[in-house]
């Protein structure tokens, strides 16, 4: 099986190797009638139904997650039903009108935590992801820019932390902070995306450095910086956007499992899904659905970037097009 390192420089060198030019339409014509990168990519995606699919799972995410304020029916930290729950007799308020989730084991409406959490989540993945895109920019531009020795001291950085599962990289850095937090979740969360985008980058500037229009630029005696800003920069960055789609999903779940081991914020007033799904591990046998809404909020959400990840990334690969 493929290391992550080796699966990262395949995808940036077919990346590189796409270009930008004309390109056969879906008759395999080519001229005046051919269609460039992304108008092409955009119309396969369009007849894909497993981007239909995912992408109407994103927007409903978000959707619910910007509305999340307005649509919960109640305070998420308030102990509504508290007198319905009875810890000896393991019981919690079941589904009833204005709580059509019912509560939770501390009396709290269920749906309304649903919501909220899904805010967090969002705000979560998406932070984690920026910043891991940001740590990944720098350090392969870097790499794939100056070459030499700054080149081998950033890759082998890179391939030790690709070495680690991401997961126990991301429990390892989580476990480092004295207080649990919601930002120690999302630096951890991106630090182990970094080495991801950081070779992703790299991989792909190395195949456009090499292409003619790049050549051209030193031959006239353009200055390295404008070439790395202008040409060579700007014509990578398309299969690490793309790949940021996945690692969204990859944040989701890798947050959710911080938090599901007890290394998210204490404090559960603010609900998030993985630190719900570690809250009804004590209940799992009695009261199983506190446990299955945030576990498969989770995953669908996940299954949706996923989804539109891999649309894309197909789309843009001439050589898995169908």
């Amino acid at each position: 099986m493929a290391s992550r390192a080796t699966k990262i420089d395949e995808l940036a060198a077919t990346a590189g190797g796409v270009g930008g030019g004309l390109e056969p339409d879906d008759t395999g014509a080519t001229g005046a009638e051919g269609l460039s990168l992304a108008k092409s990519a955009w119309r396969r995606l369009r007849r894909n139904p497993l981007f239909l699919i995912g992408a109407t799972i994103i927007g409903l995410f978000v959707l619910l997650a910007a509305l999340a304020p307005w649509l919960a029916p109640h305070d998420p930290a308030l102990w509504l039903l508290e007198d319905q729950v009875s810890n000896a007799r393991n019981e919690i308020p079941p589904s009833q009108p204005g709580h059509p989730l019912g509560g939770d084991q501390y009396g709290r409406d269920l749906l309304s935590r649903m919501l909220l959490g899904s805010q967090q989540t969002l705000m979560v993945a998406l932070l984690a992801t920026v910043i891991g895109l940001g740590g990944g920019l720098v350090l392969g531009t870097l790499a794939g820019a100056f070459g030499g020795w700054v080149d081998t001291v950033v890759m082998r950085v890179v391939d030790v932390m690709l070495s680690i599962p991401s997961l126990l990289l991301a429990v390892s850095i989580g476990a480092l902070f004295v207080q649990q937090t919601q930002f120690s979740v999302i630096l951890a969360v991106a630090i182990v995306q970094v080495p991801i985008f950081a070779r992703l980058l790299r991989g792909t500037m190395l195949a456009v450095r090499e292409s003619d229009h790049v050549l051209a630029a030193r031959a006239l005696g353009v200055k390295r910086g404008a070439i790395v800003f202008r040409h060579i920069l700007p014509n990578s960055l398309g299969p690490v956007i793309v790949q940021s789609t996945l690692v969204l999903a990859i944040a989701i779940l890798d947050a959710a499992a911080l938090s599901f081991l007890g290394l998210g914020a204490a404090d559960d007033s603010t609900p998030e899904w993985g630190q719900m799904l570690g809250n009804a591990q004590d209940y799992f046998d009695t009261q199983p659905h506190l446990a299955f809404w945030p576990a498969a909020c989770i995953v669908v959400v996940a299954l949706g970037f996923t989804l539109v990840g891999e649309s894309m990334r197909e789309a843009l690969d001439p050589r898995q097009r169908r």
